[in-house]
């Protein structure tokens, strides 16, 4: 937001407290959690103006016309393809140099404050090191995911060979910049039966996809519905976190909501969707007509089938009200998991230090073994075990036993009984699609809904995003894929607003995900399904690792520990439309990684 006026009285400004940078390692619960800001206050109406009133007299940024200009370094102490974090007045700003040119920007991503200097430049745009969210150099903007808002874009001068950069005090202690969006002109009131665009499911995809539309200038109503008793909020974090409250979780306040004219209906339940009239019917009667629909329904945890399957105090992790239980009862008490894929094994890390013992059960032999492989699976089994998670392997659960109705013991098929308090099922979970069954919306055998490039259904007008969608995977030969990771929901949410609006745009970002377990982090990005060989350097037994699978001759795929920013360099290598082949990887040498952006 370059722009500053004339100085009026000076206005107190409330200064960010920034966690020293031993502390930054724990960056999983950050965001509006324990490692980050609370930048959210400043993310209400008093942010937002539309281009017809541009910046009247009172500024709304309250105390931007104090603005800091200085001179941050010399023309020579940046080489091309450089980044810097410079200090200018009590902030910091990242300066890139990029062909010849410098640009200054917000130095932290928005998502969850990863320090951008220690990400990865390449064409144009500047990669997180952490979860692979990109911004433009030029602008700041958000041209990829995980994350809602964009950098701020700070003016830079040169003069007499140092280059001089010029920001508001306020836009410095922000670090996030929510894009400019239209107001919605045709709020519900008179007509509430019908709406021009309805979305089912508020996870990421639903949410984007709103807010995307609105930064495109929509102006028509929005209905965003949702089965969860909260405005959208940060689920994948639930499980990293069990403990945190609804307000670490939010992704939006609800102020952001009202202001935008996003409407939100929680607890509201689509039970049919009648397509020949364009019209949604819900769980209580009421019908709403739509122009555009986009089915973000997201999927539903596999529950367990076994004998006393209904007993109390067994959970699948679905809301923060779940989430928080699991801990109460689990508090120096014992708890199993069962499933050790990415869920069971965050919730089984986050539990060490509040239970009494932590089980896993688990039908393969090492966890997230079809994912990660035989390898890195035994290496993050160890390290588990290291903090006394016993492992119940190539076995599952045959009866939940219960006392006065409550879960006291956890019968294997092994016929080894555990001692449980409380039992977490992370085993999956299914598409949440059953209410399109009679609806002509096409969905294939496994109940997944089938879309194009452009997230379109087979039915015009209506697109699909998110968990429960199978979609071509463009740099895999288009071959459809369902992925499940937040980051994908993002990027589908956005591309079907952006379709809606028949502007022609296809889903072409490479998969993203982390995980997070005894405050060190595994990054992952690629599409790894199929991998027939697994080339590893760096040492498992450290963790301190990189991880390459390969189908053919060919790179699908990379996990990494300790390893920042190589997943971030091949997610954006792969994005550039690159093949990593296969002998690249095997001899060990990372120049072609590590060197500058590509």
């Amino acid at each position: 937001m370059g722009g500053c006026f004339s100085k009026p009285k000076p206005v107190e400004l409330k200064i960010e407290v920034v966690l020293p940078e031993k502390d930054r390692g724990k960056e999983e619960l950050s965001a509006g959690g324990k490692g980050s800001p609370r930048a959210y206050q400043g993310n209400g109406t008093a942010r937002h103006f539309h281009a017809e009133e541009r910046l009247p007299a009172p500024h709304p940024y309250p105390g931007a016309q104090d603005c800091l200009e200085a001179a941050v370094c010399h023309i020579k102490d940046l080489e091309n393809g450089q980044m810097r974090e410079v200090e200018l007045g009590w902030g910091k700003v990242l300066l890139v140099k990029d062909n010849g040119e410098f640009h200054a920007l917000g130095h932290k991503c928005p998502h969850y404050g990863a320090p951008l200097v220690k990400g990865v430049l390449s064409r144009g745009r500047v990669r997180c090191p952490w979860h692979g969210a990109c911004f433009n150099i030029s602008t700041g903007d958000l041209e990829d995911f995980p994350g809602l808002d964009s950098l701020h874009k700070f003016q830079v001068k040169i003069e007499k060979e140092k280059v001089y950069v010029r920001a508001s005090k306020q836009a410095l202690q922000l670090q996030r910049r929510t894009k400019v969006m239209a107001t919605c002109i045709s709020p519900s009131a008179g007509h509430s039966s019908s709406t021009n665009v309805l979305i089912v499911g508020a996870g990421a995809a639903g949410l984007v996809c709103a807010e995307t539309l609105r930064q495109e200038g929509f102006s028509d109503r929005i209905v965003l519905c949702t089965l969860d008793r909260h405005l959208p909020y940060d689920r994948p974090k639930l499980s990293k976190s069990l403990d945190a409250q609804l307000e670490q979780l939010a992704l939006r306040p609800k102020e952001f909501f009202r202001a935008h004219g996003i409407e939100v209906l929680t607890e509201a339940q689509v039970v049919t969707v009648d397509v020949r009239n364009k019209k949604a019917v819900f769980k209580d009667g009421f019908k709403l007509e739509y122009s555009k629909l986009l089915l973000a329904p997201g999927s539903s945890p596999k529950t367990l089938s076994c004998k006393g399957k209904d007993v109390e105090n067994v959970f699948t992790i679905r809301t923060p009200e779940d989430a928080n239980r699991v801990v109460r009862l689990a508090r120096g008490r014992n708890a199993v998991v069962v499933g050790a894929g990415f869920l069971g094994m965050e919730v089984a890390a986050y539990l060490t230090e509040k239970a009494h013992s932590v089980s896993v059960v688990e039908l393969e032999e090492t966890p997230f073994r079809r994912f990660l492989g035989e390898r890195v699976g035994r290496a993050l089994m160890k390290m588990f075990e290291s903090n006394r998670v016993k492992f119940y392997m190539q076995t599952e659960v045959s009866e939940l036993r219960a006392q006065d109705g409550k879960l006291k013991e956890v019968v294997l098929k092994s016929s080894k009984v555990l001692r449980a308090d409380v039992c977490v099922v992370g085993i999956g979970a299914v598409p949440a699609t059953g209410f399109l069954r009679q609806s002509g919306i096409g969905l294939d055998s496994r109940g997944f809904i089938p879309v194009n490039k452009m997230m379109q259904t087979n039915v015009p007008g209506v697109f699909a995003a998110g968990d429960a969608v199978t979609f071509p995977l463009a740099w895999r030969n288009n071959r459809k894929v369902n992925i499940p990771h937040w980051q994908m929901a993002h990027a589908q949410g956005r591309v079907a607003a952006q379709n809606m609006l028949a502007q022609e745009a296809e889903i072409s970002t490479v998969p993203y995900l982390w995980t997070a377990m005894f405050s060190k982090s595994l990054r992952y990005a690629g599409y790894g399904e199929g991998f027939d060989d697994v080339i590893i350097q760096g040492d498992l037994d450290e963790l301190k690792f990189v991880a390459f699978y390969t189908k053919g001759d060919e790179v699908i795929s990379v996990a990494s520990m300790n390893y920042d920013p190589i997943v971030s360099k091949v997610a954006e290598v792969l994005a550039s439309g690159r093949t990593i082949r296969k002998r690249e990887v095997e001899t060990g040498d990372m120049s072609w990684l590590t060197g500058k952006g590509s």
